[in-house]
């Protein structure tokens, strides 16, 4: 306890856990919005949009998420010019470091979040599309009114499995200077070999105080909402 009451002392463990929270809660929202409109355009009857959405899902799903977050920072930002915060901010750099983190981790897991709306699209009875076409409804309003709602409710397990993982994964974007759990447990390695269990501890609770409320709400969630056939 000793050990852990230092490192705490010593490095700002509160601070980057807050910047984990931020990271795992504004990428999820991001992957949940691009992740929906993949999975509209994986059961569309334009074969345009089903060949885009198939086409994201299989690239991003192939693609390393550490690829995707250097590309976004190094190929977006620096390449490109692509600035997401005031130049002329004293924080740009670090601002930019942290929106460009958020785009690949909710950009990576989109492709997640799209293949289990998917599937609980699959769960409604196609019974129930045909009647919303038989009074009239469009492609749209039959998705927002009828499958949607429900595909959600059958959906909300891989959901939850997707950001449990999501959250995990934030430790990746230590590696373009997001100052997140896993980069300050780089530098309490670096300058506190000594405490090096006291370190893989601390980290340790931290991810389980995230995930584990995450996965029991999820579980709750689903058994709450499931659809009754």
């Amino acid at each position: 306890m000793n050990d852990i009451a230092t490192l705490l002392r010593d490095y700002d463990v509160l601070g980057a856990f807050w910047m984990t929270v931020k990271l795992a809660v504004l990428s999820a929202v991001g992957a949940l919005l691009i992740g929906t409109i993949v999975a509209i355009c994986r059961v569309s009857p334009i074969a345009v949009l089903r060949g885009f959405g198939t086409a994201y899902v299989t690239l991003i799903r192939n693609t390393p998420l550490t690829l995707i977050t250097f590309f976004c920072l190094f190929g977006i930002g620096n390449t490109l010019q692509v600035q997401l915060a005031d130049p002329a901010s004293p924080t740009a750099i670090v601002d930019n470091t942290f929106r460009f983190g958020i785009i690949a981790l909710a950009v990576y897991h989109a492709a997640f979040v799209a293949e289990a709306v998917r599937s609980g699209i699959n769960t409604v009875p196609q019974g129930q599309a045909e009647a919303a076409r038989a009074i009239g409804l469009g492609f749209l309003p039959t998705l927002r009114e009828v499958v949607l709602p429900q595909a959600f409710r059958g959906a909300i397990a891989p959901l939850g499995n997707t950001m449990i993982a999501l959250t995990k994964n934030t430790t990746v974007v230590a590696t373009i200077g997001v100052a997140e759990l896993a980069y300050v447990m780089r530098g309490m390695i670096e300058f506190s070999p000594s405490l090096l269990y006291a370190i893989f501890v601390l980290i340790a609770v931290c991810f389980v105080i995230l995930t584990l409320p995450m996965g029991l709400l999820f579980t709750y969630l689903s058994r709450r909402l499931v659809v009754q056939r």
